[in-house]
């Protein structure tokens, strides 16, 4: 018993001093963690280490309903020296400055549609743009009609803060001329199919594609080709014969999906709570955007090497659900599929068939 006792007054004193000495030098540690995490991450761009080819990060794989794992959409591109972003969702730049992308390099940004969730970000995305890029031009922003409308109501909403940011950095940092963006409206044969070459520069083809998320009308899909690599973005659409054709071939096609079920759940438990106005949303929702389903169905006919949902509805709040989501279009898909969560980083080098993964956070 005295053993005890004596091993019990050890333990508390060992216990005792570990908690005074934390005190003691719980500065110091939190100024050496602070400038190990100042030296790790000021300045760092992820993209020095991928090699030649084609990158995509994921900075929004979400949906207007909160996600912990994923902003609003926004998927950005790294092909050579280009640097592409689709669709601004909100949080997506921040996404991108968590991973370390050069936001001041951005060329272009593309919306599919013009659903808010997709643009809502976009004031920020370029603020930022300009900002870190000292640029002496507008960032273009390419959409369907009615982008010059949104681009020109974010440059007003964003004027204020331009001449404050001008009149405190100057201009060779904020410089007045290139605050902004230009709308740039992509014009397309009308009907149901279609599809034009909307940027050409430096080796890197975007080709926009209609696809139906009526009534949001137009909307567009993109693929993006660089050297021998190639991706495409769904953006919302039920399944679409027209991005099958545009998307044949391409490496990785990420396809936006609603899993019917889950939603229906979701409307049921709305309706139990006397939540009648998100019962109705739920309902709504389920007849224009691809089922897993056919998104698998889409990326097997267009014959793709690779399928990832983005734009994933419901959110997933845990990796163990990606399982159920995908549980049934397994079987119309023989390639490999994900469900895409932000901070990943897809490289396909190019003069390679490689699709390689890394966590940029």
């Amino acid at each position: 018993m005295r053993l005890l006792r004596t091993g019990v007054i050890v333990i508390a004193i060992l216990a005792a001093l570990t908690a005074g000495g934390y005190h003691v030098f719980r500065i110091p540690l939190a100024e050496m963690a602070f400038t190990r995490a100042v030296e790790r991450n000021i300045g760092r761009d992820t993209a020095r280490a991928l090699p030649d080819g084609l990158h995509v990060y994921v900075c929004g794989a979400g949906t207007p309903m909160p996600d912990a794992l994923r902003a609003g959409p926004c998927m950005a591109v790294i092909a050579g020296d280009t640097h592409l972003v689709f669709d601004s969702g909100s949080g997506g730049v921040r996404t991108l400055t968590r991973m370390a992308y050069p936001v001041g390099k951005i060329d272009a940004v593309f919306l599919t549609h013009l659903h808010s969730d997709h643009m809502d970000g976009l004031g920020e995305m370029m603020m930022q743009a300009w900002i870190n890029g000292a640029r002496t031009s507008p960032l273009p922003v390419y959409g369907p009609a009615g982008v010059e409308e949104v681009v020109e109501g974010f440059d007003a909403a964003y004027r204020i803060d331009g001449t404050y940011r001008a009149a405190h950095h100057g201009p060779e940092i904020a410089n007045p001329s290139g605050h902004g963006g230009e709308g740039r409206a992509i014009a397309m044969q009308a009907g149901p199919g279609g599809s034009a070459v909307v940027y050409d520069q430096d080796g890197v083809t975007v080709t926009a594609y209609k696809v139906d998320h009526s009534p949001a009308e137009p909307a567009f899909g993109y693929r993006v080709d660089y050297k021998d690599r190639a991706v495409s973005f769904s953006g919302d659409t039920i399944y679409s014969p027209n991005l099958v054709a545009v998307s044949e071939g391409a490496d990785i096609l990420f396809h936006d999906a609603l899993h019917a079920g889950m939603v229906i759940a979701m409307r049921e438990a709305a309706v139990e709570s006397n939540r009648p106005g998100l019962a109705a949303i739920f309902g709504d929702i389920l007849d224009y955007h691809a089922t897993p389903e056919d998104a698998a169905k889409a990326a097997e006919a267009a014959g793709v090497r690779q399928l990832v949902y983005y734009h994933t509805i419901p959110p997933l709040p845990s990796r163990a659900l990606n399982a159920l989501f995908m549980k049934d279009a397994k079987a119309h898909f023989g390639g490999p599929m994900d469900v895409a969560v932000d901070g990943i980083i897809w490289s396909l080098p190019a003069g390679s068939t490689a699709v390689n993964t890394m966590k940029a956070y």
